[in-house]
């Protein structure tokens, strides 16, 4: 995730919509002008909030780009009329509990991009202050956010705040925001490395989308075929060109990693019974209970069948893929990518292999990292699958056990210690409060795509995605 932090500046994957950039930067002007303090802000923000998804309310949650933030909260507060003040007010009782708000979602992306900064916590325009024509599209909302309550036509007035609204002034400025461009055009020397790094990486993905798009599924994946496997990185004159292209491939290589991990994880954990019930399992029975989900092969055995991991060329050939077409969830499955990735370790080099690894390895690598798990094989070559597996239940409760301790406070109310984990340990047998998920860790790459989309650099084409006229201009995808 640190890569992932570095590849995709100004955004996180909780930031769906371009237009609260927009809404935020247009607050940091009318803060500025009129000299709002940090709490006239705060109260400000948290009204124009309530009443962009009050007015936003009628409009289909399945319309592009899909439903405003808060809108199912902000409902319960409408019935002739909306009740600004009590739906904005301080609680978990209002439309969000956090005192800011979804700014918590986007304050740290609107920074970094440069549209909105904090003078001793009050929004104030950014070194990109916004637009003229952006400001007056919130005007409006900024003065119906005084009242402390708005009839339905009042809320019919604002209707182009609206996310589905035709009227986008924001979209061409923050494209050039985020494209690092002016009139089309990129000055490297005008823009910081955060602005050029984040333009590179929708370079990426705009050449991965016209390589890959019309083959259908997610951004990641159009990404995932142009970037992680294959020559192309190598062979295309724009990607070949991007030095990100090779960070990109250390991540989405390291990503099928880390989801291997979360689902013999969530696997392990689905097998324990709960608190008081009948299915807590000694150490001894998950051990057996995930050494039987494998072959009684030699460790040794699985990684010969693994290979080859690269072509001719040096290029990763799509060995995860194949092994999560079926059941991604099988266990066996899983230890076989997790060993392919300990092979990866040594195989990569350069960018990718640096990015694969991540910047504070150590010799033998950190816990369940792919360079640890490379030396566990070796220990364990001449061996059973299934000692390997067993072996990994160890492992898995002892780290679950570290992260627990790591995360552990004291409750002020009882003073006793708190243990923020979902499996116990009780007289050498193992429960469970919940399962643990085992849905793969956001890569930003879905947000990014979508805000392409929103930008007017992607769109839809037939089952899958090309990119725009504007996009092959502005993010110079001719070499």
């Amino acid at each position: 995730m640190r890569a992932v932090e570095v590849l995709v500046p100004g955004l996180s994957t909780v930031t769906r919509y371009i237009r609260y950039y927009a809404l935020y930067a247009a607050l940091a002007a009318h803060a500025s002008e009129h000299s709002l303090d940090s709490e006239a802000c705060r109260r400000l923000l948290r009204r124009s909030e309530v009443i962009l998804a009050a007015a936003h309310r009628e409009v289909s949650a399945e319309a592009p780009p899909g439903p405003a933030h808060g809108i199912d909260r902000v409902r319960t507060f409408y019935h002739d009329h909306l009740d600004v003040a009590r739906s904005a007010s301080d609680g978990q009782s209002s439309y969000s509990p956090r005192p800011w708000g979804f700014w918590a979602q986007y304050g740290g992306p609107s920074l970094i991009l440069g549209t909105v900064l904090l003078e001793e916590g009050a929004l104030r325009p950014g070194r990109h202050p916004c637009p003229v024509d952006v400001r007056n599209l919130f005007e409006p909302l900024f003065a119906h956010a005084q009242a402390d309550s708005l009839p339905d036509q009042d809320l019919g007035d604002l209707k182009d705040v609206t996310l589905q609204s035709e009227r986008q002034p924001e979209v061409p400025w923050l494209r050039d925001l985020f494209t690092a461009s002016w009139m089309g055009t990129h000055d490297p020397g005008a823009w910081e490395a955060d602005d050029r790094t984040r333009r590179a990486t929708l370079r990426v993905l705009a050449r991965a989308v016209e390589l890959h798009g019309t083959e259908g599924g997610s951004f990641e994946e159009v990404l995932r075929s142009a970037v992680a496997f294959g020559d192309q990185i190598a062979s295309d004159p724009v990607l070949s060109s991007i030095e990100q292209s090779q960070g990109w491939r250390g991540v989405l290589l390291r990503h099928y990693s880390v989801g291997a991990w979360r689902r013999l994880w969530a696997a392990l954990v689905a097998s324990m019974g709960s608190e008081g019930g009948e299915a807590d399992l000694t150490r001894e029975e998950l051990r057996g209970w995930l050494a039987d989900q494998v072959d009684d092969v030699t460790v040794g055995t699985v990684l010969d069948q693994l290979q080859p991991l690269q072509d001719d060329s040096g290029h990763p050939v799509p060995r995860e893929r194949h092994l999560l077409d079926g059941d991604r969830r099988a266990p066996f499955a899983n230890i076989k990518v997790l060993l392919a990735g300990a092979m990866r370790a040594h195989e990569l080099t350069g960018i990718v292999q640096k990015t694969f690894l991540g910047p504070h390895r150590r010799g033998m690598g950190e816990i369940l990292d792919p360079t640890w798990v490379y030396f566990l094989a070796k220990d364990f070559h001449h061996r059973s699958a299934k000692d390997l597996a067993a072996r990994l239940v160890d492992d898995m409760l002892a780290q679950a056990m570290r992260v627990a301790r790591a995360k552990m406070r004291l409750d002020p109310a009882t003073q006793r210690l708190l243990l923020f984990s979902r499996v116990h340990e009780r007289n050498d047998r193992f429960f469970k409060t919940s399962n643990e998920g085992d849905s793969d860790i956001g890569l930003r790459v879905e947000q990014l795509g979508n805000f392409a989309v929103q930008l007017g650099l992607v769109h839809e084409d037939g089952d899958g995605w090309d990119v725009t006229p504007t996009a092959r201009t502005v993010l110079e995808l001719r070499a």
